[in-house]
C-alpha cells in the first residue's frame, strides 16, 4: 500500500432540514505532509467530535482503487482525491485482508487499524445525493479508521508497511458486514468481542445481539 494523496478540509456550511450546519467532509489534496496526532490530523477540520476524531478515529484511510467505480456512478461531480472525506487516499487497500488490530508504519507515524467508516448523511451532502449511503453500504469497501500509536508526519508517496499482524482474524470487511447484517452471526460477534482492538463501545453494541 502507498499514499496517493494527503487530504484536509476547511469548515463548509450547508443547509440540512432548514437549518445551517457545518462539516469537514469536503477534503482536498495538499502537497505538504500531514501531521498525525493521537486524536486527529493537525490542521484538518472536525466539526462533530462525538462521531469523528478521537482515539479510535484519529485518521481515515480510503482506497484509491475504488475511485473509478464511483466516478462511473457520479460522472458529473468535480472529482479529486479526498471525495470520501479521507485524510489518506491509499492504493491497494483491501478491507478483506486488513485485520482490526493490525499495526502499520506510515512515514513517521505508527498506526493501528480500529474500525470501518460508517456513512452518515454528510457523505450524501458531499455527493449531493443521500442515496449514496445505501450504495456505499452495498459496495462494502468502507476504508478504515486508525489509532495513532506514535505521532508523526506522513506524505504522498509514503509506503503503508505492516509492522504487526493481529492474531485475531476479524477483518475490516467482517466488521463492516457485521454492523449492517440483519442477521448477525454469533461466531462473528464473538470474534469481534475477542479482538482487543475493537472499540469498547462497538463491543457493547454487538453484545446486545448475542
Amino acid at each position: 500500500m502507498k499514499i496517493t494523496s494527503t487530504n484536509i478540509g476547511q469548515p463548509t456550511t450547508f443547509t440540512w432540514n432548514g437549518a445551517e450546519e457545518q462539516t469537514g467532509i469536503f477534503k482536498y489534496p495538499v502537497e505538504e505532509p500531514l501531521q498525525l496526532t493521537r486524536t486527529d490530523v493537525k490542521k484538518d477540520t472536525i466539526i462533530d467530535r462525538v462521531h469523528h476524531g478521537g482515539d479510535n478515529k484519529a485518521c481515515y484511510l480510503f482506497s484509491a482503487d475504488y475511485y473509478p467505480y464511483w466516478k462511473e456512478q457520479y460522472p458529473t461531480l468535480a472529482w479529486d482525491w479526498g471525495m470520501f472525506g479521507e485524510n489518506l487516499t491509499v492504493t491497494d487497500l483491501d478491507e478483506a485482508k486488513i485485520r482490526v488490530g493490525d499495526v502499520y508504519r506510515i512515514g513517521e507515524a505508527l498506526v493501528q487499524v480500529s474500525q470501518p467508516r460508517e456513512p452518515c448523511y454528510k457523505l450524501g451532502v458531499r455527493f449531493n445525493d443521500q442515496h449514496i449511503l445505501k450504495s456505499f453500504i452495498q459496495h462494502a469497501h468502507p476504508g478504515t479508521y486508525v489509532r495513532v500509536l506514535e505521532e508523526g508526519a506522513v506524505k504522498k508517496g509514503d509506503a503503508v508497511v505492516l509492522v504487526q499482524r493481529s492474531e485475531n482474524t476479524f477483518t475490516i470487511k467482517n466488521f463492516f458486514e457485521l454492523l449492517y447484517a440483519k442477521q448477525k452471526r454469533s461466531e462473528m460477534i464473538q470474534l469481534a468481542l475477542d479482538n482487543p482492538a475493537v472499540p469498547e463501545y462497538k463491543k457493547e453494541r454487538f453484545k446486545k445481539f448475542l
